[in-house]
């Protein structure tokens, strides 16, 4: 191919190791796409670019003298900003932190590391991946590749600016209510948030104890899975890590869904009242997809959306404002205004009401994995409902135009992943959400790519890419 930057990860290996690719040349290509777009784009708040060629040039020479660290050996990333990263500044996107450069990586970059990825830099988020885009914040918010006066979605908005920008074929985020899927779905790229303590969130600034999540976002299925299968794990320094066994995820990816008995949420869409009618058909036309590839999809009943949003949030907002209580009494002028109105939300939280989210909590996540996913071998939910809003149209509370239907995974701990079911008249992605039982991803990720290699929805870029791949030429 003519732009490096397409070959998936698979493909890159495969090159790399017959000598047809150069993990300098590929690298070089990512840093001039940055280079280009990141001015309009914002999808880099730092970039590593001597840090980054120079582990490029390690990597051809080791995979050249047949030292081999792994699948993503000389393949570019991407961070999101609030990852720790050794001796790289790490903002949070505030000016709270707007000079902290970490002494060590996050556990999942470190792991990365390991197996000779190429960091590129460090990608945007919503300020301490809450509230919402503001020019407040310390460096500008990320646009969408589709349409730069539309947002990306958050808080992994930089993540899946620069996946769907064709700059890096994955970039890492974090999920606490939705914010690996719903730049996915906004950006129309693969995300996947695993089941809560399948990745280490050990570095990663918090935002919810008990509802954080790390994962990738990527181009393809298969790229996810590669990147998942390096940063799974157990890490006994996190609190939260689980001691469960990981598969290879790249296994399942060409089994199809013959057989198989998939649930459809349907319920959710006609609850939330402002679908997109276009966003609808979409999801039922991507049923009928999994339908003509053998499976069995049948409606399921889930309590209403708004029962585990309200969940959710009781949860969220008191212990979000817990981490940040001290710098908001000491320092609110630091934050950007939509963060710190979320922020202090929190402070207003009985200690009765996060009780009973917690006992609230227990009963969705039981109603969820024995109840339905005791009957069905994964569920399809909708991931967005609506395409990405434009940035002269966001509200006061952003979190009213996004339109996600995400937060119900994060209250459970299942296994989330959104895909790109489409594209809307408008030119914007649309997004469907795959879900499966705890600890299978595998199972998702077995849907995702029969669903992806029955369509051709990743064959489309943004325009913005053209553009530039053009003006490289």
């Amino acid at each position: 191919m003519s732009d490096p930057l397409e070959l998936s990860i698979a493909e890159l290996g495969r090159g790399y190791r017959d000598g047809s690719v150069s993990p300098v040349a590929v690298t070089e290509a990512a840093l001039a796409r940055i280079s280009a777009t990141n001015a309009r784009l914002h999808s880099f708040n730092t970039v590593t670019a001597e840090l980054a060629l120079a582990r490029a040039a390690a990597a051809e020479k080791e995979l050249a003298a047949g030292t081999d660290l792994g699948p993503m050996h000389g393949v570019p990333f991407g961070v999101k900003d609030i990852y720790d990263t050794e001796g790289v500044l790490t903002t949070c996107q505030s000016h709270v932190r707007a000079e902290f450069v970490p002494d060590a990586n996050a556990r999942s970059v470190q792991m990365l590391l390991d197996g000779g990825a190429v960091m590129l830099g460090k990608c945007a988020t919503i300020e301490f991946a809450t509230g919402g885009p503001t020019e407040e914040t310390f460096f500008p918010p990320a646009r969408n590749p589709w349409n730069l006066d539309h947002i990306p979605g958050g808080s992994s908005s930089g993540s899946g600016a620069a996946v769907a920008a064709g700059i890096t074929r994955m970039a890492l985020g974090s999920d606490t209510g939705g914010s690996i899927r719903g730049p996915a779905a906004l950006c129309g790229t693969v995300g996947m948030k695993p089941t809560y303590g399948r990745v280490s969130r050990r570095g990663v600034f918090p935002l919810s104890y008990t509802m954080d999540h790390c994962g990738p976002l990527s181009w393809t299925v298969e790229d996810a899975a590669i990147a998942l299968n390096i940063i799974a794990g157990y890490d006994p320094l996190d609190p939260a890590s689980a001691d469960v066994p990981v598969t290879d995820y790249t296994a399942s990816l060409s089994k199809g869904v013959a057989g198989m008995k998939i649930g459809f949420v349907e319920s959710w869409i006609e609850e939330e009242g402002t679908a997109d009618p276009e966003a609808v058909k979409a999801i039922h036309a991507a049923l009928d997809v999994l339908r003509a590839s053998g499976a069995s999809v049948e409606t399921v009943q889930l309590s209403p959306y708004n029962l585990y949003q309200a969940c959710g949030r009781l949860l969220v907002l008191p212990e979000c404002y817990a981490i940040h209580e001290h710098d908001l009494i000491e320092r609110p002028e630091l934050y950007g205004r939509p963060t710190r109105e979320r922020l202090m939300a929190g402070a207003f939280v009985r200690g009765s009401d996060y009780v009973e989210a917690l006992r609230l909590r227990r009963e969705l996540a039981i109603e969820v994995n024995n109840v339905v996913l005791g009957r069905y071998d994964a569920l399809i939910a909708p991931c967005s409902v609506v395409t990405a809003g434009r940035f002269d149209g966001v509200p006061d509370d952003p979190m009213k135009m996004s339109g996600l239907m995400t937060q119900p995974f994060n209250v459970t701990g299942n296994p989330a992943m959104s895909v790109c079911v489409g594209y809307h008249t408008n030119g914007l992605p649309l997004s469907m959400q795959i879900v499966g039982k705890a600890f299978d991803e595998a199972t998702v990720f077995q849907v995702g790519a029969a669903y992806e290699t029955a369509t051709d929805w990743r064959s489309r870029r943004p325009a913005l890419v053209r553009e530039t791949a053009t003006a490289a030429e």
